[in-house]
């Protein structure tokens, strides 16, 4: 089994723990002890000439700077260098490095690799270009909620081997911030993260970006397709919005805006993505991939049905919150900036690619908690949590959904981006995550098919299995039974999706894996679903 060495990560962090007490910038760089390539390489942002190349060099002068070499070529052995550009790099962007490289091809399969000033180089990457023109297949793999305390990456390595795997998206929770004890008895040995404290200084989130990067299995998988990525709450804190996250205390952590402006920067700077917010990537004729932001920038406080129990009456409460708090057309996800970007690329593109694919960090599709759920659970679960659900079956009865952090909190926002694909006439596919299982919804909205979902179970995160006694079965049933827009679920096992796009249909796979205990790459299973075209719902 591969461990990774804490001792090697800190080192190869180029962030000890001693830079944890240090001001950012070139304070950090004090604690450097590693040179060279640190951390493999990545690319991303993919377009039909064009695409962002990613890694990280640590220079011999803490206090300078590094200036590296990227060439790209059609053969790994760089026999045939098309492109390539410099970068230069220093503590001040924790010796990351990216550049954008232009002049590519369309649809090509591509080399790069990068060049330190000393003569060393990075490991070999390969990434593709997008296509153009009249694209037959295209296939996508979506990730979530990668949690590394509790399991291995093993969905990761499953992909990266994969022959048919043209892009991968990330749609959020990417790492986590929590302290090492959070997850108590169920953190798996071998995956202790550091730093061993919450993140919540830039110093806490690059250390915990070093901490993950160093995973083998997903280092080989940045090093073999391109990503398109996106954060959602866990890269900063949980349940974050624009002011504030459930998981950020004032009075004990300080203001939230410096928090969140170092965990922007810091995704910035590990990650291969670019400055942009969202951005949409055209794939031939075949579809339209968009990346959004649902977190940080515009999105408003949750609503809060917390408060209404303990009312003298609580039905009338819940209903009265119902019908009011919880319909507010103020509340929004996207803002209303990233709203008209995306309706109007719904407009503009419909008539142009098959497809409009949505990357969004939360789930869509409307979820209420059965009836049966409290009869499901664990013995042993808490009083806190027994009567958390007990809460949210009161709430189903009266119309209210369980995800109060997700679209189903913000119905209004929800109906104006399912009512613009409607008027687009566009066949809409979201890819989402966040809930750690599996679901497929086929959305309606004014009583009319709107499109459907994929939402994606988590790399390693648990989910709700962890509370149930019942069979996994039983507990996907009664989901399924009482939610007419899911039709279908798994609220037990872990892995990733494949997405497979032609032009006659769109069809996803739920891949399981057989443990995240252990490194292991063996299947445990795997559940097909298809949406054809002009249908806006599951077959």
């Amino acid at each position: 089994m591969i461990d990774i060495d804490r001792r090697r990560l800190v080192v190869g962090s180029a962030l000890g723990i001693g830079a944890l007490l240090l001001p950012a910038g070139a304070g950090l760089a004090q604690a450097l002890t590693a040179r060279g390539f640190t951390h493999n390489v990545a690319s991303g942002e993919p377009g039909t000439d064009s695409m962002l190349l990613w890694t990280r060099y640590v220079a011999g002068a803490v206090d300078g700077e590094a200036r590296l070499q990227a060439e790209v070529a059609l053969d790994p052995a760089f026999t045939r260098i098309v492109a390539g550009g410099t970068e230069r790099t220093g503590a001040y962007r924790d010796w990351t490095v990216k550049i954008t490289v232009d002049g590519l091809k369309p649809g090509t399969t591509y080399y790069y690799r990068f060049v330190a000033p000393d003569g060393s180089m990075s490991p070999v990457g390969r990434t593709k270009t997008l296509p153009e023109g009249d694209v037959r297949r295209f296939g996508v793999a979506v990730f979530s909620c990668s949690n590394m305390p509790l399991g291995w990456f093993n969905a990761y390595g499953h992909a990266a081997a994969r022959p048919d795997l043209d892009l991968w998206m990330h749609v959020g929770d990417y790492l986590y911030e929590y302290g090492a004890d959070h997850e108590g008895d169920r953190q798996v040995p071998g995956r202790i993260v550091t730093p061993a404290t919450e993140m919540i200084a830039i110093a806490d989130y690059r250390l915990r970006y070093a901490c993950y990067r160093a995973d083998p299995d997903l280092q080989r998988l940045h090093q073999m397709a391109p990503v398109v990525a996106m954060w959602d709450d866990h890269e900063s804190a949980n349940d974050s919005w624009e002011g504030g996250a459930q998981n950020h205390q004032p009075a004990k952590e300080g203001d939230w805006n410096p928090r969140r402006a170092a965990a922007m920067q810091v995704y910035r700077e590990w990650m291969p993505v670019s400055e942009e917010p969202w951005k949409a990537y055209q794939i031939g004729s075949l579809a339209t991939l968009y990346r959004t932001e649902s977190r940080l920038l515009a999105r408003t406080h949750q609503a809060d049905l917390g408060p209404v129990y303990g009312a003298p009456d609580e039905d009338v409460a819940i209903a009265a919150f119902r019908d009011g708090a919880w319909h507010d057309p103020s509340a929004t996800m996207l803002g209303t900036a990233q709203e008209s970007w995306l309706f109007h690329g719904f407009r503009g593109q419909a008539g142009k690619t098959a497809w409009q694919m949505v990357g969004m960090g939360t789930i869509m599709g409307r979820t209420r908690m059965p009836a049966d759920a409290v009869s499901w659970l664990r013995p042993d679960v808490t009083p806190k949590k027994a009567l958390s659900y007990r809460n949210d079956v009161r709430a189903a009865a009266l119309g209210l959904p369980m995800w109060m952090d997700r679209w189903d909190g913000y119905p209004a926002a929800r109906a104006r981006l399912l009512t613009a694909a409607q008027h687009a006439d566009t066949d809409l596919v979201m890819l989402s995550g966040d809930s750690h299982n599996a679901w497929a919804y086929s959305l309606v909205e004014d009583g009319r098919p709107a499109g459907v979902e994929f939402a994606g179970h988590g790399v390693t995160s648990s989910g709700i299995e962890k509370d149930m006694a019942a069979d996994p079965r039983t507990v996907a049933r009664g989901f399924v039974e009482g939610n007419p827009e899911l039709k279908w679920a798994d609220t037990s096992q872990r892995g990733y999706m494949m997405i497979d796009v032609t032009p006659a249909r769109v069809t996803g796979e739920w891949l399981f894996m057989q443990t995240v205990a252990t490194r292991n790459l063996g299947l445990a299973g795997s559940h097909r679903m298809e949406v054809q075209r002009g249908r806006k719902a599951f077959s």
